[in-house]
């Protein structure tokens, strides 16, 4: 993975191909690419290039997005004893950048679609989306009938009649009360189904 650090708005920012950021107003109109010269510093699979303060020949090439205004910060001042109170509101005026490629004399290091292709699914920000992901195939019937066979429906059936059971010796008022009753009501007539299915195979 490639990154840089830039200066723009009086900022330093660490910015990598493919990704959004928010920098200070850029007068510049969207959809318009531009081309940021004052790199500090550059890595590319290891190898490092500092700059003195800027590094010579290398840009990074982005895109304007669009202008939008950042969150309201209020502003108060107050003099005590004096009754002055002064409240003001402030939105700091924003430009979205979408960072395109680094360059380091005239030759691209890194740009969007190289990092399209490379999969980092370590990430959690850069992993597929489940739309994206392979299908799971289908699993036959039969491997289905398998995995779940109708004698271990039946056992799991006579567990729960079983705790029912000794829910019930533990506390004799629940035996009739409406939930134990569903309760024991459901697990019958599954049995039964159970035991239907099984006389048919």
């Amino acid at each position: 993975m490639s990154y840089a650090i830039i200066e723009t708005g009086g900022k330093q920012l660490r910015v990598e191909p493919g990704r959004f950021y928010d920098v200070e107003l850029l007068h510049v109109e969207p959809d318009t690419d531009i081309t940021i010269d004052k790199v500090l510093f550059v890595q590319n699979d290891g190898d490092v290039t500092i700059g003195q303060p800027f590094i010579e020949g290398a840009t990074v090439e982005g895109t304007v997005m669009r202008h939008r205004r950042g969150k309201k910060v209020i502003v108060y001042k107050m003099k005590p004893k004096k009754k002055t109170r002064r409240k003001k509101g402030h939105r700091q005026e924003i430009t979205q950048l979408m960072i395109n490629s680094i360059s380091m004399n005239g030759s691209v290091l890194f740009s969007q679609q190289e990092s399209a292709q490379t999969p980092l699914l370590e990430d959690p920000d850069t992993a597929p989306y489940p739309s994206e992901l392979p299908e799971t195939p289908a699993v036959e019937d039969s491997v289905a009938e398998e995995s779940a066979p109708v004698e271990v429906i039946a056992h799991a059936i006579e567990e729960a009649q079983e705790a029912v059971g000794e829910l019930v010796e533990q506390n004799p008022d629940a035996e009739e009360s409406a939930p134990v009753e569903t309760l024991t009501t459901s697990l019958d007539e599954a049995q039964e189904a159970v035991e239907t299915l099984a006389t048919e195979e």
